[in-house]
């Protein structure tokens, strides 16, 4: 299985979750908003697996529902696919 992720940085709110579940893939950008960092939050590059079940967490503990994951890359696109 592959995992890719992204943040809609237009609902995120900040709240800090996806960083404190998984700093090794989400940070904050200049304005405060989680973006992944392994990809300039682009959506494109393949999670590595040791960090799948974090990403997982994040995903399901988003508040806003702004973490997306999917086993396609989203090419920059939060809104491309549907949730798991």
């Amino acid at each position: 299985m592959s995992l890719f992720t992204i943040v809609d940085k237009e609902t995120c709110i900040a709240c800090g979750v996806c960083g404190v579940t998984c700093p090794q893939i989400f940070d904050y950008d200049i304005n405060g908003l989680s973006e992944v960092i392994i990809d300039d939050n682009h959506g494109s590059k393949q999670i590595p697996e040791l960090f799948y079940e974090d990403v997982i967490d994040a995903y399901e503990s988003c508040p806003s529902e702004s973490i997306k994951i999917s086993e396609k890359p989203f090419h920059g696109n939060p809104k491309k696919y549907e949730r798991l």
